[in-house]
């Protein structure tokens, strides 16, 4: 088993031209993936409509992890996504993650807390625009 991680997953997701959404998804994420971000829920479904919102917007980026921890099915970390929009705005977030893995090493889970670190009074709601 391959485990996955948020800098692997989000690179592949926001970055990696190479992949198409689908293929970074299944990559990295189980097909019954659920996510909170700042209380809000998001399906699978729901979670790729946010992704391709985030891929319309950005230029380039990179992922920083600062803690990562796996126990087992459970993982927890923080990093930070700065992101350079094609607008030439950049937007850096501070993410907080708790996560349940399935068995083959992808997310199943993923309930987070964004705390913006830099960006516009509209760049807020990254977390979760779709």
């Amino acid at each position: 088993m391959t485990r996955t991680g948020i800098k692997a997953a989000l690179t592949d997701l926001l970055l990696n031209e190479e992949l198409t959404l689908a293929e970074a998804a299944d990559r990295h994420f189980t097909p019954d993936y659920r996510q909170r971000t700042d209380g809000e829920w998001a399906d699978r479904s729901q979670f790729l409509d946010h992704i391709a919102h985030l891929r319309t917007l950005g230029a380039t980026g990179e992922v920083e992890v600062h803690e990562e921890l796996h126990d087992g099915d459970k993982y927890a970390d923080r990093h930070t996504c700065h992101i350079v929009k094609k607008d030439g705005a950049t937007v850096s977030m501070e993410v907080y993650v708790f996560a349940d893995m399935a068995p083959d090493g992808r997310f199943r889970r993923i309930e987070e807390t964004t705390l913006m670190l830099k960006g516009s009074d509209a760049d807020r709601t990254l977390g979760s625009a779709r």
